[in-house]
Order: C-alpha cells, then structure tokens, then sequence
C-alpha cells in the first residue's frame, strides 16, 4: 500500500469527551471516528487492525475445530421469549417493533438462536460434539457508552457455542476452546493472563477470564507470583485465617466518636489500626407471591473487618442469600437497630437479625464497633463474652494484595486488567428452556451440553493500546499492527536516488509478503515521523539523500531510542530478520 492511495487522517488534539488513551489515541491517529453515543465508524486504519485480529481469531478457531457461521444482528423475540431473557434482561437489551408490530431484539449474544440452530440440526449423538462461531456486530444499549472501544454500545465479537453429549464430553470442548483461546492471545504479542472466574449459578471450575495487563484497567486480577494461581476478584478465595481467636484482654466500654462514621475515622480518632474495627453492612431478603408481591422481609447483618471489602458474588452463594439480596432500607435498618448508618453494629438490637460474620472476624478479639448510638461506638468487644457466636462463618470479603494464596505457594498479588475474551461452561441451562434435545445411543432424548466462549475483536484492540503506549503516541504488536513496516523517503519528489531506492525496497518487502506502506505522499519529516508515532506502527525504515551517498539507511523500531544505520543492500534482509521471516 501507497500512503497516497490511502487515508491517514491524524489530529493533534483528542476530543474533549475521549476520556481513556486508547480512545484518545485511536480518535488522533485516525482509527475511529464518533458517529454517535458508544457508536463509531471503523475507518481504514483501525479497520486494518480488526481485521487482523479476525484474521487470528478465525485461523485459530478453524484450527480447534470449531465451524464458522453467522447468526443475525436483528432477532425475532420469540427465541428469548423461550429463555425468559426478554422480560428478564434489562435496557441492555434493545427492543424493537417492526412495521406489524411484532417483537424484535438486536443482538448482545446469541444463545438463543444457536440453541435454535442446534434443536433443528443435532439429532443423534452421532453428530456430536459440535462447536460453532461467528463473528459478528453486536449492540448493547449501555446506559453511559464511554471510552471508545472499550465500552462503545455496537461492536465486533467472537462468540462460539459447544454442543456436547455429556458433562465429560463439555469439560474437554471447554479444555479445546481453553487451549485455543490460550493460542489466540500468545498470537496477538500481548501480556495476558487467563484467569479462573465465578460460574455464576451454573456452578463449578469452568469459567476463565482471559485479561490484557493494563494499569487502566477496570477488573482487578488476583495472582500468585510464585505460581499459576490467577482469579477475578469475584473469585478469589480469601483462606481462613490459621491463627485460633485470641482471649479477650480488654472490657468492653462505650466510647464517645462525635461525627465519626467510617471505619477509617474511628481508627484514627482512637490512634488504633483500621484492622481492629469492624464494619456494619445491613442486608436484606424478600419472599414473593406468585405475583412477585413481597410476603416477607429478612434482614440480615454481616461483619467484616474495617479494611476489608464486601464480596457481592460470595455473599450471593451463601444460603439464604444466594436467591437474591438487596440493601436494607432505613426504615429497615431503624426497626432493627434504632440508629442510623454510620454507628450500627451487632450489640444492643432493637430486633433480632441473622450475624454472618467473616471468617477474620470470627477469630478478632477486642474489636470495635458501632454501638447503635449516634456517635459512640463499642470498644473491647469480643465473641462469646459480649454476644453470641454469629448465625453462620464465611468467605465475605474481597482478598487483598499480601493475603496467602490457596495454593499455598505465597502471598497474593493484585494488578489490572482489561477483559477481552471468556470461556464459559453452560451446562443444560438454555438446552432444556428451549427443549434442545438429542437422541442417545438407546434412542432416549437428552438434554444437550453446551459451553459459551467470547473474544471482543473490537475491544481488544483497545486493550492492546492500553497496554502499549508512550507519549508520541501507539506501540503495536507486530501481529495486530495496521502496517508491520513504514518506508519513509525523505525528499523524493527531489531526489531520484532516494525514489528508486525506497520503490525497490517497497517491492522486495511486497514480495516477501511483508505488509508494508510506503509513504509518498511527500511530508516534511518531522510530520511525516510524528504519523508514525502516532499510528504506531512498530517498524520503520527512513531514507534520504546524504544517507545513500553515504552508503545507510535508518532502521528504527517503535520501541527503539535510536535509530540503526543498515546499508542500502542489506536492509531488505535485516527487516525480514527483524520480522523473523
């Protein structure tokens, strides 16, 4: 490709509204261009870019076995009707009508109409396992579309569908997708990590995150540095502490915190640490009629350590809460406490509530806590002594970066990351809402096993540029990059030697089937570096007149401080060793 026969459209500025740098830079370096809320026009740059992350993506599926077809953006609603998801998903979810009124979704995912697929097409075990892919548009009406790619409302996304005849059939589709996915994001040159995630009510191990390390990254990535542990933050297991409770030591006393309603605030009031304090967290759950009328509330108390975070996925699986939780409204809070949040704690309760207390606090001697009493708080309070044993013990809390790993390989440590790919086991969970069923060896209908496994084509991207930048601008990977190698000739238009010489080197590129743009189109050479910068393509080759009378041309790549001189006849040769072609 010529530069003069494409379209490089760059800005010095980033609009006002790109907020993270992948949308900053991808909106300079002319890669996307806003057509409306969360909504962009893929121009010819960045087309280029997911384009090869498809190109990837298909290889690599096709490789493992998978079978590419393609599902509609528009769907008729009938499908999720069958699932529920229609009435039970949110705004997310954009309906429409067509023009007799009838019911239609566009698409976010597609289980639906691949279940629909798989009823009609896989009748008999013999046709079993089966896995297809699409890659394909998709819209999710997010409320507060934001940061480019990254959380747009339409975009590209690889999503695969397993059919398997049993559970150990599904476990080892899931292992192929798994290895495939793991192939994929080797192939893209980005630092990843694949994480172990919650499985949600399906249940069990099979649910992996696949996530670009990023400091801007929104997801928090558990790990262990001493071994292959890696988890969510939802999943990651804090383990029970090893050390017994210890005796109490201290009376317990009612103590004066005037306008002290956090944790933090009475830790420093008290020249305590924020470890000995426990915090107050009032949940509650509904029981409905057929109708979905409330009948009946329970409230409930959970107690967690001061510097410690409440887990909602964990909390969500323990019994009793595990069919829905909300937080307790202030009436429900004054019923049960007779105080306001900010001084609540288990002492002193107007109404009995079930106590589930975190695992660190059920071996915490001599804690603080709210004392249900506009500024005062409890201190020395301790189990068995001041109150019962809690109603139940568990994992509450999200881990911190030092806790133990459960592998027992070490301490855990906590970085970002930017979730670009999942591998999900989804058991019978659509097969049987939708009566997809297949005959066994004994001519009896089974219910089939089905696993989900998606990759943001246009999400990742995003991600690849999050985690590789610097102030000019891009840093691709060489496999994702929009051009592998730019040839600059400086002076061209006045310097046959420096034409000829950058035509040649473009043609023995092009032969070697390097993906190479030659720029013509005649830029001073600081603006003409400047593009690249920006665009960030990683290899670049600058020729120019005093060089090639002085027997060099420059090779730089896009990481590089400086640039490398290569002698004209050899610097064919030195970029294919470069590429490792």
């Amino acid at each position: 490709m010529k530069a003069s026969q494409f379209l490089i459209s760059t800005l010095k500025e980033a609009p006002a509204d790109a907020e993270v740098v992948s949308h900053q830079l991808m909106m300079r370096a002319g890669m996307i261009k806003r057509l409306g809320a969360g909504i962009y026009n893929y121009m010819p740059m960045g087309l280029r870019v997911i384009r090869k992350v498809e190109a990837i993506v298909r290889e690599e599926m096709d490789r493992a076995g998978a079978i590419e077809m393609t599902m509609p953006v528009v769907q008729p609603a009938e499908l999720w009707q069958e699932t529920g998801r229609f009435e039970k998903m949110g705004p997310e979810l954009l309906r429409i009508k067509d023009r007799h009124g009838r019911d239609f979704v566009v698409q976010p995912t597609s289980e639906e109409v691949i279940t629909d697929v798989a009823r009609q097409e896989l009748r008999s075990y013999k046709q079993l396992p089966k896995n297809f892919y699409q890659i394909q548009t998709k819209f999710r009406d997010e409320r507060r579309p934001r940061f480019g790619l990254m959380r747009g409302r339409e975009f590209i996304m690889k999503d695969a569908y397993s059919f398997d005849r049993d559970q150990v059939s599904a476990k080892q589709s899931y292992k192929i997708m798994a290895d495939a996915y793991r192939k994929i994001f080797d192939r893209f040159g980005l630092s990843y990590r694949a994480v172990a995630a919650d499985s949600g009510a399906i249940g069990g191990d099979l649910s992996e995150e696949f996530q670009v390390i990023a400091a801007t990254g929104e997801d928090a990535i558990v790990y262990c540095p001493n071994s292959d542990y890696a988890a969510n933050m939802e999943k990651a297991e804090a383990l029970a502490p090893a050390q017994a409770r210890p005796a109490a030591s201290k009376p317990q006393t009612l103590t004066p915190t005037p306008g002290k309603s956090t944790c933090e605030d009475v830790a420093a009031l008290l020249n305590v640490p924020l470890s000995t304090t426990v915090k107050s967290l009032v949940l509650a759950t509904d029981e409905t009629d057929e109708q979905g009328n409330i009948k009946a509330s329970k409230v409930w108390l959970l107690l967690l350590r001061g510097d410690h975070d409440m887990n909602e996925v964990k909390v969500g699986k323990l019994p009793g809460l595990n069919a829905g939780f909300r937080f307790a409204t202030l009436a429900e809070i004054d019923e049960h406490f007779g105080c306001k949040p900010g001084y609540l704690g288990p002492l002193n309760l107007k109404k009995p509530l079930n106590i589930v207390a975190d695992r660190d606090v059920a071996v915490m001697a001599d804690w603080i806590c709210g004392a249900n009493q506009l500024d005062h708080h409890i201190t020395g309070v301790n189990w068995g002594r001041d109150l019962p044993e809690p109603m139940m013990v568990a994992d509450l809390r999200n881990v911190v970066a030092g806790d133990a790993s459960p592998d027992g390989k070490g301490p855990l440590a906590i970085e970002r990351g930017i979730e670009v790919g999942h591998v999900f086991y989804l058991g019978t969970k659509y097969s049987q809402t939708m009566n997809a069923t297949f005959l066994d060896e004994n001519g009896k209908p089974q219910f089939l096993e089905m696993g989900c496994y998606g990759i943001g084509v246009t999400r990742l991207p995003a991600a690849a540029i999050e985690q590789n930048h610097d102030a000019k601008g891009i840093i691709w990977p060489d496999a994702i990059a929009p051009f592998t190698v730019v040839i600059c000739p400086i002076g061209a238009d006045r310097s046959p030697d420096v034409k000829a010489a950058s035509e040649k080197l473009y043609a023995d590129l092009m032969a070697a089937g390097v993906d190479v743009l030659l720029d013509d189109r005649g830029e001073r050479p600081g603006a003409m570096f400047a593009d690249w910068e920006l665009i960030g393509v990683p290899h670049r080759v600058t020729l120019g007149d005093r060089g090639l009378k002085e027997g060099k041309v420059e090779y730089q790549h896009r990481r590089d401080e400086a640039a490398t001189a290569v002698a004209p006849a050899e610097i064919a040769a030195f970029v294919l060793a470069k590429l490792g072609k």
